[in-house]
């Protein structure tokens, strides 16, 4: 198995207390990687530390083989990109310019994306079933088509390995399954390798080669679903009961209560309701 994204003993955090402590994992190539885990516990940190997006202050990232700190960022454009939760900030041009955006990393300075470039992006517009709308201003599309047109863009890259931070967040059930399979699709055809942060767990353990939760900062289990999914794992990472069944080969869990931690008798209240021993 070749791993295209490394890392290695990864921290972050501030001066009061790390985020991020002690991450390793291990991206191979062409498989599809759930990241899960509860909220605050260090998914999307994760994902930016693998992105360059922050530097860590201890441990190192490893793209293909080399450390990712001390590639240049066109280099790491061509072979690596991620698309984050939200792009609000470019909703005034079409989906044609910006899956353009795309081919920058391919460019030099004095470069106009024509010629072979215009064919990427025709081929990224069809990829993602958008040849109808490419002439549309984003702002007037739906949730689901605008995340389309953003995986576009990042296709146009034509990266090794695609990122991405809650893509079918804000996007309604039929919309959430569009964009699911079409990353199915893309890493089936196109050998792309996808690690992604995931809120829906049995959309993780579908879509999924491996699953990694994260926990407190800490990388807490991983393997296939099957060896994941379990009702330790859901009590030890969500702190819930559930129950597991297998549809199509790929586990699937249904809630149904709560763990709560029992609270420690104060002393006391122990002292209190300890039996009295009889006087005479």
């Amino acid at each position: 198995m070749e791993t295209v994204l490394t890392a290695a003993d990864l921290r972050f955090g501030y001066s009061d207390r790390l985020l991020i402590d002690g991450v390793g994992l291990d991206i191979v190539k062409g498989e599809i990687v759930s990241i899960v885990g509860p909220n605050g516990s260090g998914k999307s940190t994760v994902l930016r530390l693998l992105t360059r997006l922050l530097n860590p202050s201890g441990g190192a990232v490893f793209l293909e083989g080399e450390a990712i700190a001390r590639l240049n960022t066109k280099k790491v454009a061509r072979k690596l990109t991620m698309l984050p939760q939200t792009q609000d900030h470019l909703l005034d041009m079409t989906v044609r310019d910006l899956v353009r955006q795309g081919r920058n990393p391919h460019l030099k300075w004095y470069e106009e994306c024509r010629g072979e470039h215009e064919d990427v992006v025709d081929w990224a517009i069809a990829m993602t079933d958008l040849t109808a709308l490419q002439y549309r201003q984003l702002y007037t599309m739906s949730g689901g088509e605008r995340q389309r047109a953003w995986i576009a863009m990042a296709i146009a890259q034509k990266p090794h390995t695609l990122l991405l931070d809650e893509p079918t967040t804000y996007l309604d059930i039929a919309h959430q399954l569009e964009i699911m399979e079409l990353l199915r699709h893309l890493n089936e055809t196109q050998g792309i390798t996808i690690a992604m942060v995931l809120h829906d767990l049995n959309q993780a353990s579908r879509y999924s080669d491996r699953i990694i939760a994260i926990k407190d900062g800490k990388v807490v289990r991983q393997g296939e679903p099957k060896a994941v999914f379990d009702q330790a794992f859901f009590r030890d990472v969500f702190s819930i009961e559930a129950k597991i069944r297998i549809d199509g080969g790929k586990p699937e869990f249904t809630p149904y209560g709560v763990v709560r931690a029992r609270a420690e008798e104060p002393p006391e209240a122990r002292t209190a309701t300890k039996k009295r021993a009889p006087t005479h």
